[in-house]
C-alpha cells in the first residue's frame, strides 16, 4: 500500500466514523510555532505557502504529504522520483537534479527550505548556510536523519555511533507536517511506514544463518575506492531488517574502501545502486555486474560465485523514505534467490 493510499483511506475512515470538526481541529498547528533542528531552534508564523524541496527525501516527503501547491521549486535528485509522485511533482519547478545556487534558489520567492542533507543547508555547504536564509528571513529545516558529528570523521557526511533507524524519519514527516499543519497526513504516512516496516522485520534467512550485506554506492573509476554504506547508516538498517549485517564496520557514513579490503570482508550479499544521474559509468547497475563478475579477483568473493547481487535505489542507501522501498527491494530479489524465506 502506497502512503497515498494510506492517507486515503485514514480519510475515509474519519469520515465513516463521524468525526467532529471540533475532534479534527485539535490536531491544528498553533503558531507561532517553534521547533528544535539540527542544533538550531527555527520559528514559523504562519504555514509556508512558496517552499523550497532541496535534496531528494525532503522533495518527496512534501509531495507525500499533499503540498505540492505551496512548492516552488526543488533540487538535488540523485534519483527520479517515485512513480506514485510523478504527477503532483510534475506541478514544482524543478531548479537542478545537482547542488542548486542560493540566488537560484532566492529567485523563487521561497519563504521556507528543506533539505535532506547539511551539504545543501549547513556550515560546509556550497550551497548557502543556514544564517544565509536566516538573514533574508526564510525558516530552514535539515532532516534530523542526516545533522552527524564530523569530530571522527572529517567530511560533510560525518559518522553516527548507534544504527540509524526509522524514528528520526517519523520525526521527520511529523515536523514537516506540523510545520505545514497537515499533521492528520503525516500520521497517515507514519503509519503506512511503520506497517511495511513491521512487515519486513519478519524476514529471516532460509539456512538460518546471518547474511553479511555490502552495500556498494558507486565509484568513479573500477580502479577507484568504493563509496559503501557504512556499518550504522540506512544500509546498515536494512542488513538488520532483513536478519542481517552489514559487511562493512566503519562508523563512517560513507565509508570508502579498496577492493582488496572488500575481498576480505567477503559478504554474502552485494547490493548495488541504480542512480539515474550518470556522474560516473559505476553509477549504472550494469557496469557494477560487469565489474563484479569479471574482475579475476572481486569475482571470487563469496556473493559473486553465489550470484547474490542484487540492485536498490541508490537513494534508498540514505537515510530517507526511500529506504523502506530499498529494503522491500532487497528483500524481493533476495527471495526470488532463494536466500530469505
Amino acid at each position: 500500500m502506497t502512503a497515498i493510499k494510506s492517507l486515503l483511506a485514514v480519510s475515509g475512515l474519519c469520515a465513516a466514523l463521524g468525526l467532529a470538526t471540533a475532534d479534527l481541529a485539535e490536531a491544528a498547528t498553533q503558531y507561532p510555532l517553534t521547533i528544535d533542528n539540527c542544533g538550531a531552534s527555527v520559528t514559523f508564523q504562519k504555514a509556508p505557502e512558496r517552499a523550497v524541496g532541496l535534496g531528494q527525501n525532503s522533495a518527496e516527503i512534501l509531495l507525500m504529504l499533499g503540498l505540492e501547491d505551496r512548492m516552488v521549486g526543488t533540487a538535488f535528485w540523485p534519483s527520479k522520483v517515485l512513480p506514485e509522485l510523478a504527477e503532483a511533482n510534475a506541478k514544482v519547478k524543478l531548479l537542478t537534479v545537482e547542488f542548486p545556487t542560493f540566488e537560484s534558489i532566492l529567485a523563487q520567492n521561497p519563504d521556507f527550505a528543506a533539505a535532506a542533507l547539511p551539504s545543501l543547508i549547513g556550515p560546509t555547504s556550497k550551497v548557502a548556510k543556514r544564517e544565509d536564509f536566516d538573514k533574508v528571513g526564510v525558516p530552514t529545516y535539515i532532516s534530523p536523519s542526516t545533522c552527524l558529528s564530523t569530530e571522527k570523521v572529517k567530511n560533510e557526511y560525518g559518522s553516527r555511533d548507534q544504527l540509524w533507524n526509522m524514528d528520526l524519519l517519523y520525526k521527520e514527516i511529523a515536523e514537516l507536517s506540523q510545520i505545514f499543519d497537515v499533521s492528520e497526513r503525516g500520521e497517515a504516512v507514519i503509519a503506512d511506514f511503520k506497517a511495511r516496516e513491521a512487515a519486513l522485520r519478519s524476514s529471516v534467512a532460509k539456512d538460518g544463518k546471518t547474511l553479511s550485506y555490502l552495500f556498494w554506492f558507486s565509484s568513479q573509476s573500477p580502479t577507484a575506492d568504493a563509496y559503501l554504506g557504512g556499518k550504522n547508516a540506512a544500509s546498515g538498517f536494512i542488513a538488520d531488517l532483513l536478519g542481517g549485517k552489514n559487511a562493512v564496520t566503519a562508523e563512517a557514513e560513507w565509508p570508502t574502501l579498496g577492493w582488496e579490503s572488500i575481498i576480505a570482508a567477503n559478504p554474502d550479499v552485494i547490493v548495488v545502486a541504480n542512480l539515474d544521474r550518470n556522474r560516473w559509468e559505476l553509477d549504472k547497475p550494469d557496469a557494477k555486474m560487469k565489474f563484479l563478475t569479471t574482475d579475476p579477483a572481486v569475482s571470487q568473493i563469496a556473493a559473486v560465485k553465489n550470484k547474490a547481487m542484487v540492485v536498490m535505489d541508490g537513494q534508498a542507501m540514505n537515510p530517507t523514505i526511500r529506504t523502506i522501498y530499498g529494503a522491500e527491494q532487497v528483500a524481493s530479489q533476495l527471495k526470488a534467490l532463494g536466500l530469505l524465506k
